[in-house]
């Protein structure tokens, strides 16, 4: 097959999932098409089947924003043109699926019928799509796709409930891939950061309010009371700033350590004892699962899909977000004792070959060609 992917070139969960997805289609022997407005991320060029078209904007006096949506939509056209795409996969629903849409029904034109796949991420949804100014686009949007996903149960379930959909949406798992995940700890970056045999705890997100980023600060600071540790902070954002005061301000800035974004991840979660995950929503929660394939437990708020992959007493902890004593009570109870915390380990790891990327991948592969068989009797 021959697939165009559109995305966010980011580090948010949409991006990565997009790309990682992308280079295992390729693996695969199928020719992958990433149309976006920068190289993604994650996305390396080293094989034969991977290609990247950029998006290009240009800044005209007349628009006060430039035109994105209709940029994407032209570079769709000469894409799937050019290159003969069997299917489209756009992820997450604003902009993407809207531009699909369009360039849709500029090659029926040419007389071209391109099928388009709707992924749902999260937030395209449970916030963007909510809004009463978008809420009509992506519901026109979705309908009208020719196949649409959803990344976990209570995402699908609140699609519904938030927008009038009339078609089907399968769920679809996000995925792993535990051969970049299943690395041995680096003993001397260990020791780098915990000198002393410390616990390491780790955070990652883009640090919005969403993840409820100054409640990691609270728990780590009412841990390290009971349990000598250390508390990495991976990614950037918003937030940042008044997590670095908090840190001061509860006196725990010596034992944080915020180290921005990060491309090998695997390499601090190789490392760390339990991760922190206190978010007020979530959609599915892939920074849970990278850690659990690291064999990293979780304490994590019981929103959205996490109860679907965090599974509690078992792999982690869940509970209420906001609830900052509890989470700590469950980070103290698995650090505290080292038989109880290489149980929690091995049930993380086993949990996230669940979720292996072998077993998500012909999910895909089958719902594009059930896409594309039922899109060639449309065209005729």
């Amino acid at each position: 097959m021959k697939i165009g992917i559109v995305c966010y070139p980011t580090f948010g969960g949409s991006g990565v999932v997009a790309t990682e997805l992308g280079k295992a289609l390729a693996g695969r022997g199928h020719q992958v098409h990433f149309v976006t407005y920068n190289q993604p991320a994650r996305l390396d060029l080293f094989s034969e089947n991977l290609f990247y078209h950029e998006v290009s904007v240009s800044n005209y006096p007349l628009f006060d924003f430039p035109p994105y949506e209709l940029a994407l939509a032209s570079r769709l056209v000469d894409v799937v043109r050019h290159e003969q795409l069997d299917v489209l996969h756009v992820h997450y629903a604003i902009p993407h699926a809207s531009a699909a849409f369009m360039a849709k029904q500029i090659l029926m034109t040419y007389g071209i019928y391109i099928p388009v796949v709707t992924t749902l991420h999260g937030t395209d949804i449970t916030l963007v799509g909510k809004d009463r100014t978008f809420k009509p686009v992506v519901t026109f949007s979705i309908n009208q796709s020719d196949g649409v996903t959803a990344v976990s149960q209570n995402l699908k379930d609140d699609t519904y409930k938030f927008f009038e959909i009339q078609k089907d949406i399968l769920v679809i798992p996000n995925f792993i891939d535990l051969t970049r995940f299943s690395l041995k700890p680096k003993d001397h970056f260990k020791k780098a950061i915990a000198p002393s045999g410390e616990k390491i705890l780790v955070h990652t997100s883009n640090f919005r309010k969403v993840k409820r980023t100054e409640d990691v600060i609270k728990i780590f600071a009412k841990v390290i009371k009971k349990i000598p540790s250390k508390l990495l902070m991976v990614g950037d954002g918003p937030e940042r700033s008044m997590c670095e005061q908090l840190c001061r301000d509860l006196g725990v800035t010596d034992n944080v350590r915020f180290l921005g974004k990060q491309d090998a991840i695997e390499e601090i979660l190789s490392v760390s004892d339990l991760f922190l995950m206190p978010s007020q929503s979530e959609s599915f929660g892939l920074a849970a699962l990278e850690a659990m394939a690291c064999k990293v437990p979780v304490i994590s708020s019981n929103a959205g899909g996490l109860p679907e992959l965090n599974v509690d007493g078992l792999t982690g902890f869940l509970k209420d977000p906001g609830d900052v004593d509890g989470m700590a009570e469950k980070a103290i109870f698995i650090l505290e004792d080292e038989e109880r915390l290489a149980t929690f380990k091995e049930n993380a790891l086993a949990h996230a070959k669940e979720f292996e990327l072998s077993n998500i991948l012909p999910m895909y592969e089958n719902f594009y060609l059930e896409v594309i068989e039922q899109s060639k009797a449309k065209a005729v």
